[in-house]
């Protein structure tokens, strides 16, 4: 699996912030409130777009990148949004 380009890091909002923020054990509970504030910082991010595609272009599973969390990802995926969004050409 070749990783794209990660150049646009050194602009991303999470960059101060602790990385756990963004991987959550749940979605739900005391998990649903850090999913909340992990998506808050996404929101104000100005490489959001580049980190989603990322996540979607490597296939990352766990966490939450470009405001989104792995079940949002998955239905990307799925309806052909992702693809769009990567930077894909829709099948």
């Amino acid at each position: 699996m070749e990783l794209t380009t990660t150049s646009w890091l050194a602009r991303a909002a999470c960059q101060d912030e602790d990385p756990e923020l963004f991987f959550p054990i749940s979605d739900v509970g005391p998990g649903a409130r850090q999913v909340a504030q992990a998506k808050a910082v996404c929101a104000r991010c100005p490489v959001r777009q580049e980190c989603l595609s990322y996540a979607l272009d490597n296939g990352l599973a766990n966490g939450i990148f470009g405001g989104t969390t792995e079940l949002e990802r998955r239905k990307l995926v799925r309806t052909g949004t992702g693809e769009r969004t990567a930077g894909h050409r829709a099948a």
